[in-house]
């Protein structure tokens, strides 16, 4: 199973600059287990990669500060900034579905749908920035720089998911049910997803 979405921050305070289109991409290998009481039901469940990239405006993610009890968003503004900053999170997920196809001896043209839930484990969390800019937008120094850290985030994630299909394409949607920063480590942010599912269970 293959997905492609757009993704933001649910409980973002005021003060968090996200902007652009956000976007994941998850890739799983899944197993099907047909109910013997009713071919239509099954059981979907398998293990894949899950990243997420979040986009900052005229703003900073501190990961890697050194010393610091919380995640710092130092805002840019009216300054020297980067013209592109985003956050990478990469997740190792565990998906489990229960699924209903309306024509299970004919997958590739049946309506198919799906709820369950993803568990998931943090590999890497890093934010990369490109080019500095001087306040009017003029590129100072054409550069990429990379600070990677896990510190302030919380590296197992529980998110409910939901998915409808007609053959191979359809559509998805993920929420977190655990807060992506640590309690004592800033604001109590929740990511979600939606988008584009392509998968031939």
């Amino acid at each position: 199973m293959f997905q492609l979405g757009y993704d933001n921050w649910a409980g973002a305070p005021d003060s968090v600059h996200i902007q652009g289109f956000n976007r994941s991409a998850n890739f799983y290998f899944m197993f099907d287990f047909p109910f013997k009481t009713d071919p239509r039901l099954s059981i979907g469940a398998g293990l894949g990669i899950g990243s997420s990239n979040i986009f900052f405006h005229n703003q900073e993610v501190l990961v890697a500060a050194v010393g610091a009890g919380t995640l710092g968003f130092p805002s840019e503004d009216g300054s020297d900034h980067w013209k592109k900053y985003k956050l990478v999170t990469t997740y190792l997920e565990a998906p489990v579905e229960l699924r209903f196809a309306l024509d299970p001896e004919h997958m590739d043209n049946s309506w198919k749908f799906a709820v369950g839930v993803k568990i998931g484990l943090m590999l890497s969390a890093y934010t990369k920035a490109k080019d500095r800019q001087n306040s009017v937008g003029q590129t100072i120094a054409s550069y990429i720089e990379k600070e990677s850290s896990k510190q302030f985030f919380n590296t197992p994630r529980l998110a409910g998911t939901a998915r409808i299909s007609k053959g191979v394409i359809g559509l998805f949607g993920q929420f977190s049910a655990t807060s992506l920063i640590k309690t004592s480590a800033g604001p109590s942010v929740f990511p979600f997803s939606m988008g584009i599912t392509l998968s031939g269970l």
